[in-house]
């Protein structure tokens, strides 16, 4: 068949349906170039509302501060005195046992005399034999002295040799010298008998203080040797209502302790029960650990209800400073620092990629750290406050601290400003 061709309407009608078709691909485009633009606005301005930072919070506030300083130690009783043997021999009797009252003088134990007595009775005929040479000598010096006397008369009268005179003379010195001798020996024997006496009186063991038995560290029949040192057979402590806590002190903390602080404590025997105290004495004598070097502090410790026992150990807490109105900060906020930018971060922009900023010499500046050196070296530290959601690093000066929150001396930071203690990452799905 012969081809017809198209008229001019249908040319028409065919150029319009190509304009309405490109038309309509026009349409399309910016369609989706108007909807990439949307979802990357919704991305960066109303999604991320909910993934930015959340940060916990906290206030400064004035309230009081409670510095402390803990220590632990062992009781011990008020003058204890450790009791011994003063000399050797076998304990013939035992006359107390622990946690038994005694008082000063009573006999707690007894050492066999029997060795001693004889001592004793030897020293007694030592001294008997003395006086009776005392005696002797001092008849043969008047003997002496009076036949001198009959030997000057005689020759004066010439009756006798001027040779008579002088060995008179003579035997009345020799008297007289041995009198001297002798009172020395009896002097010497009485000294020895009472050497005796005493030895004899330490077969007796007395208590030195009023008090109550500690340790009994002897039985009958049991031989002490006292020769190098003397032995401990009991320890009597004089009043077990009052005693002393020592506690070591580190170093560290020594410069804050003094003389009349108030203290408290506690023991594994009582853990619900806080015990009040005061410190009494702080040494200068210090103990040298492996690692550390500590100072010894004594407690007073009142035990009228007799719960706390010699050797027991206590943690006690020592009160070095109690002020009522501090502007402190929660310690967490001091530790706070804000988390680094990871090192690939990813593209916030579907056209056009980002990349996070960088200090010079192509290293990322970590969040705080540039500052951190210059703030211990002027002795201040790194806060972060919330200003109208925004996080901002402020310095200041701290002070003491109970553990739990920290004293600002000077610094932007008042009563009421919102302190960064800690953050969280929203994660998005």
């Amino acid at each position: 068949m012969p081809e017809t061709k198209p008229t001019g309407t249908q040319i028409l009608a065919m150029t319009k349906k190509r304009r309405r078709r490109a038309l309509v691909q026009k349409l399309l485009v910016v369609a989706l170039v108007l909807g990439a633009f949307g979802a990357w606005f919704w991305q960066r301005t109303i999604k991320n509302k909910g993934t930015g930072p959340r940060y916990v919070t906290a206030q400064a506030k004035v309230g009081p501060l409670r510095e402390t300083v803990m220590a632990t130690g062992k009781f011990k009783g008020l003058d204890s005195v450790d009791v011994g043997a003063q000399i050797s021999g076998r304990v013939a009797k035992v006359m107390v046992d622990f946690n038994d009252q005694v008082k000063a003088g009573q006999t707690l134990a007894e050492i066999d005399p029997a060795q001693l007595l004889s001592r004793v009775e030897q020293s007694r005929a030592q001294v008997s034999a003395a006086d009776a040479s005392v005696r002797l000598a001092k008849a043969t010096l008047a003997q002496s002295k009076a036949a001198l006397a009959r030997a000057k008369d005689m020759a004066e009268k010439g009756l006798i040799s001027s040779k008579d005179l002088e060995a008179a003379q003579a035997d009345a010195e020799r008297a007289e010298a041995s009198v001297g001798s002798s009172q020395s020996q009896a002097i010497l024997s009485r000294a020895s008998l009472k050497d005796a006496e005493t030895s004899l009186s330490w077969t007796t063991i007395k208590a030195p203080i009023d008090g109550v038995i500690l340790a009994r560290l002897v039985e009958p029949g049991q031989t002490v040797a006292a020769s190098l040192q003397s032995p401990v057979l009991f320890t009597v402590a004089r009043d077990l209502t009052q005693l002393t806590l020592y506690v070591d002190i580190d170093e560290a903390d020594i410069g804050k302790l003094r003389e009349g602080q108030d203290a408290s404590f506690t023991v594994g025997a009582w853990p619900t029960r806080k015990f009040v105290s005061k410190v009494i004495s702080v040494h200068n004598l210090p103990t040298a650990g492996q690692t550390v070097v500590t100072y010894q502090a004594v407690l007073s410790v009142d035990n009228k209800d007799l719960l706390l026992r010699p050797g027991m150990t206590a943690t006690a807490s020592i009160v070095t400073s109690d002020r009522p109105e501090v502007l402190t900060v929660p310690d967490a906020a001091l530790r706070y620092t804000p988390p680094a930018p990871p090192k690939d971060k990813p593209s916030s922009s579907p056209f056009m990629p980002m990349t996070p900023p960088r200090m010079g010499g192509g290293q990322r500046r970590p969040a705080g750290g540039a500052a951190k050196g210059d703030a211990a070296a002027a002795g201040r530290s790194a806060l972060w406050v919330l200003e109208n959601g925004v996080a901002k690093r402020v310095m200041v000066q701290t002070g003491g601290s109970d553990g739990q929150n920290t004293e600002i001396i000077s610094g932007p930071v008042s009563a009421g400003t919102v302190v960064i203690t800690d953050q969280e990452q929203s994660k998005t799905p």
